[in-house]
């Protein structure tokens, strides 16, 4: 099947790119895993308009980009994650359900309401660059580039059900209470480290970005040794480099490192993070691996029930 232009960027915004689940199996190469930084939001603007869950989207940081419709059919579109008020044609759209686009209307986004990034799905899917078996963006590793201006987007159109969404969607928060996975370097640091990680607040830096969360707190000290034997290191793996300050890494993070790892974010709690604006608050708790399976196992079964009724 040809793909057609289906957008014309006429304002990229900071930072658009093409985001899917991410490139598994190379990371034993040195390639980053990259995908959605909010896989949960990603998942849900795919169901709702009738794409595979995994399909790219395109993910949108902070400032929304201006897309003039092109194609000569109507689409189907829906929006989810941040609250970055969204337009069509100047006129205000709701988030979390479809809505229906055509030839010649503008999709345009204004003030940040809440949260950090947002997913836009059109049925059939996007034409993008496919790297290592993924669509996903690695700006950085030079997989992709983010959109810039006069940029033409390609897809699929496909027919869908348009006016569908759901009711209950993520509240973001500025200050979010975070499950943790202890280990498996807990032995590296002090009793007094381990404290001030779970009983003090930390407040995200504005440096972080897709890579990783870099986060100012009272300090997580060490023992004697502060690095390891440079090994994998998984999406919401919490690092302690030797100035004692966490860093939570994210989607485009390395594929190994060096520095030990206090816990691991679990996979639900993953998109509060990526929703978390810059000085927002942090505090960690820790859980067992079978709570965090529980919730795994709970937020796939709502994603499923969701795919079965809104493509059925």
């Amino acid at each position: 099947m040809q793909s057609e232009k289906i957008f014309h960027v006429l304002k990229p915004g900071v930072l658009t790119t093409f985001q899917d689940l991410g490139r598994t199996g190379y990371q034993k190469f040195g390639v980053p895993v990259s995908g959605a930084m909010d896989m949960f939001a990603l998942q849900v603007a795919n169901i709702l308009v009738g794409n595979q869950r995994s399909a790219a989207c395109l993910e949108v940081t902070l400032v929304g980009p201006q897309l003039e419709m092109t194609a000569p059919d109507p689409i189907t579109v829906a929006l989810t994650g941040a609250g970055l008020e969204p337009k069509l044609n100047d006129n205000a759209i709701k988030m979390w359900r479809t809505f229906r686009m055509e030839k010649g209307d503008r999709l345009s986004f204004g003030k940040h309401q809440s949260g950090v990034r947002t997913y836009i799905a059109i049925a059939g899917g996007f034409d993008a660059p496919v790297f290592f078996g993924s669509q996903s963006t690695d700006v950085k590793s030079h997989l992709g580039r983010s959109l810039v201006n006069d940029d033409a987007i390609y897809g699929y159109p496909a027919k869908a059900k348009r006016g569908i969404g759901i009711t209950n969607s993520p509240i973001y928060q500025k200050s979010v209470e975070v499950a943790v996975i202890e280990g498996p370097h807990t032995d590296f640091f002090t009793k007094q480290g381990r404290e001030n990680f779970f009983n003090s607040p930390h407040t995200v830096n504005a440096n972080s970005n897709r890579m990783g969360y870099r986060l100012k707190s009272e300090p997580i000290t060490h023992e004697n040794n502060t690095e390891i034997w440079s090994d994998a290191v998984p999406f919401g793996g919490i690092q302690i480099p030797s100035n004692g300050s966490p860093i939570i890494l994210m989607a485009d993070r390395q594929t190994t490192g060096g520095y030990p790892r206090i816990g691991t974010v679990i996979s639900t709690d993953l998109p509060k993070i990526a929703q978390l604006v810059p000085q927002g608050e942090i505090r960690f708790t820790p859980i067992t691996i079978e709570e965090a399976q529980r919730r795994a196992i709970l937020m796939e079964k709502y994603l499923f029930k969701l795919e079965k009724f809104k493509l059925n």
